[in-house]
């Protein structure tokens, strides 16, 4: 499947989009679906691709800028200009892994700030792609790691909220401004 949205992958001086950051209430928000693919969505993938290679992100979510919609980027491999993003709107886990593994996540709305989180290795998703074909995809390691972080932004989820070590993540937290209020411990 081609891309319809080609982005470079470079930084901008202004990206066209502005980050909300921990304590923002719009980012505990659960994401509505999107009803209609059109220009305008495209335009705003356009724009959440540049935002987050702007940024140095390898994931982003529409509720990190402020959208209330289902949809979020990813791209793993943001050196390699061969490598589309993918688009994913709608998305749902159809199939989690039962081996874990724990890893290092960081988050566009929590600059400075990174963790160990324990997630599945492995996942099966299914998704529209930015023209409204349905896909599903099988990803594991980075790829799963971070779709499945961006797809916790959609459900009001942060990737500290499911941080195991607390006084890390007090440490953390506080050494880059943030406040450990702002964490909502995930069930």
């Amino acid at each position: 499947m081609a891309a319809v949205i080609e982005v470079e992958k470079k930084k901008l001086k202004k990206p066209p989009l502005t980050i909300s950051y921990l304590g923002d209430r719009g980012l505990r928000q659960p994401a509505k679906r999107v009803a209609k693919i059109d220009g305008d969505l495209r335009d705003l993938v356009r724009k959440m691709l540049q935002t987050m290679y702007s940024e140095d992100g390898i994931g982003l979510a529409a509720p990190q800028v402020a959208v209330n919609k289902q949809l979020l980027v990813v791209d793993a491999d943001p050196e390699n200009a061969a490598a589309p993003p993918l688009v994913l709107i709608n998305p749902k886990i159809t199939r989690y892994s039962k081996e874990l593994a724990t890893g290092q996540e960081g988050c566009l709305s929590i600059p400075g700030v990174y963790l160990d989180v324990v997630r599945p290795t492995a996942i099966e998703v299914s998704f529209k792609d930015e023209a409204g074909r349905p896909g599903k995809l099988k990803v594991d390691d980075l790829v799963a790691r971070v779709i499945q972080h961006e797809m916790d932004h959609l459900t009001g989820i942060m990737f500290v909220d499911r941080v195991e070590n607390a006084i890390a993540l007090n440490q953390e937290l506080q050494k880059h401004g943030f406040s450990a209020r702002d964490v909502k411990k995930a069930k």
